[in-house]
């Protein structure tokens, strides 16, 4: 079940894709795209989010490709809002022209960050996301709703930093995480995932938010109604006060994975309101 506020989500064909990009560059406007005619697509920034890498959006980017998006997946390096948010603007720094950021789960941390003050940021879209305000942590936000069991599905690691300090990392445990963070992915693919997971710091969870991009640009969120990292309570929440324009489905966090051409449709909405 998906049920869609704030904007009807258009399905295009491959095939009609392609035609809609020959006739951009014919110089038509492109009724599949609401483009016109002339007027450069953004490019499109994912950020994935903990226990996750890049590849969790592969399916995303195949559809955003198809339809004539420029994509770029960064490596987020998962060890806090404000350090991951300027290697996230070392990215944005070398892409010219105008951009949408996508962030997933406390992806979205990153992009509310990293967006701020960028005048060539134009959108942002949250995907089972994190949209602290300032002041707010993604474990704060967790604790506010009931309905996360992430805490007892976690495989904590404490180890000696170079300056003889201590530090903790998470995993989830390879055995809990298609129940936690995948259930509606095949068992093969979740396997996958589980062991190329990569950890976030706990410290990364506990930092509190210093900027929050959607303040001042809009805004789209996907709330996944089966999640049980980030409960949908706290997803709506969040949304509902960033005024973004949200789409509900029945899935679990992964939903990038699960429902690629659902996210990907979310973002193209993102792409063709803003170029307006």
């Amino acid at each position: 079940m998906v049920s869609i506020k704030g904007g009807r989500r258009r399905l295009v064909t491959g095939a009609f894709a392609a035609l809609a990009a020959g006739l951009l560059l014919a110089g038509t406007a492109s009724g599949a795209t609401g483009d016109t005619a002339g007027r450069a697509r953004p490019t499109i920034v994912l950020e994935h989010g903990a226990f996750a890498d890049a590849s969790s959006w592969n399916g995303v980017i195949a559809e955003l490709r198809a339809d004539g998006y420029p994509v770029v997946a960064a490596a987020n390096p998962l060890r806090g809002p404000a350090a991951d948010a300027a290697a996230l603007r070392t990215v944005l720094d070398h892409i010219p022209g105008p951009k949408i950021l996508v962030g997933h789960s406390y992806g979205g941390n990153v992009i509310s960050q990293a967006g701020a003050g960028d005048p060539e940021v134009k959108g942002l879209v949250y995907v089972a996301a994190f949209l602290p305000a300032p002041g707010e942590s993604a474990l704060e936000l967790t604790g506010r709703f009931p309905g996360s069991t992430l805490p007892d599905a976690l495989d904590p690691v404490t180890y000696r930093q170079a300056d003889g300090t201590t530090a903790t990392d998470l995993y989830i445990r390879q055995d809990r995480f298609r129940q936690q963070f995948a259930a509606d992915v095949p068992a093969d693919r979740a396997a996958l995932m589980a062991a190329g997971q990569r950890p976030v710091a706990q410290s990364a969870l506990e930092e509190k938010a210093t900027a929050a991009a959607w303040e001042t640009k809009p805004s789209w969120a996907v709330v996944t109604t089966r999640d049980l990292n980030i409960p949908a309570a706290a997803q709506r929440f969040m949304a509902e006060r960033a005024h973004a324009r949200t789409t509900e489905v029945a899935a679990s966090h992964s939903v990038a994975v699960s429902r690629p051409g659902l996210v990907a449709g979310v973002i193209e909405q993102a792409a063709r309101t803003t170029a307006r």
